[in-house]
């Protein structure tokens, strides 16, 4: 992904410039998204934070099948995944009735990806079941006003996930995570709902370096409309 002619700030000029971005700068709702072990949540926390916005996020350790799921995907796939659906969905609808003068709002998640997981992982009796829950749901969701993706290779996944050590996660397999990572490529080489910023992940430290947290944190409040790539080590040259 190259962005040099899009990022020409150097890495003093973002730092001492990312001081200065309020949420007023923030668009309203975004979303980051990318494969488990990316780094959703921990961006998605630090924005809140910077932005001092209201948080959304998907509980997977309130899931009480997906320890199940990564022993034994075929047992365990289905309720898995209605679980997510109808957690996030009540997510949404709450956070749409909630108070709408937050100057920010910061979730990671987005709705459409359920579908996502549930084509991967799900038979076709299943899946048709999935459908019909998913298409009488009622989901009264605001559209983002940015979308985050971030991207890394399996290899980085894998070290991530065993680095952070959740116990649900111990039974993921690289070829798993393989399958859904080209599923993200498929599903946002087709996205077109909301601005989307594509950023490659593998070689940035958003969550223990300062520079590199600025550096994005930057990039986000610049974004309005578009499709843009973000590759922090060709911005820091």
């Amino acid at each position: 992904m190259n962005t040099q002619n899009e990022n020409t700030l150097s890495c003093t000029s973002a730092v001492s410039s990312v001081n200065a971005v309020t949420a007023q700068d923030a668009p309203d709702f975004i979303v980051i998204e990318g494969p488990i072990g990316v780094g959703k949540t921990t961006l998605a926390n630090k924005l809140a934070r910077s932005f001092g916005s209201d948080l959304l996020l998907e509980s997977a350790n309130d899931n009480p099948f997906l320890e199940k799921f990564y022993d034994n995907p075929n047992a365990a796939a289905l309720p898995t995944q209605l679980f997510f659906l109808l957690q996030r969905a009540r997510q949404l609808n709450q956070m749409k009735q909630a108070d709408m003068f937050s100057p920010v709002r910061v979730a990671d998640f987005l709705i459409e990806k359920d579908r996502l997981f549930a084509e991967l992982t799900l038979d076709a009796d299943e899946l048709e079941l999935y459908e019909q829950v998913y298409a009488n749901l009622t989901i009264d969701y605001p559209r983002p006003d940015l979308v985050v993706y971030l991207q890394a290779p399996v290899e980085v996944l894998l070290e991530r996930i065993q680095k952070r050590g959740l116990k649900h996660e111990r039974f993921i397999e690289a070829a798993y995570l393989q399958r859904l990572c080209d599923s993200y490529i498929q599903f946002f080489y087709q996205y077109n709902d909301a601005p989307l910023l594509i950023v490659n992940a593998a070689d940035i430290d958003f969550a223990n370096n300062d520079a590199d947290y600025q550096l994005l944190h930057q990039r986000i409040t610049e974004v309005q409309s578009g499709r843009h790539y973000f590759n922090p080590t060709q911005v820091a040259l």
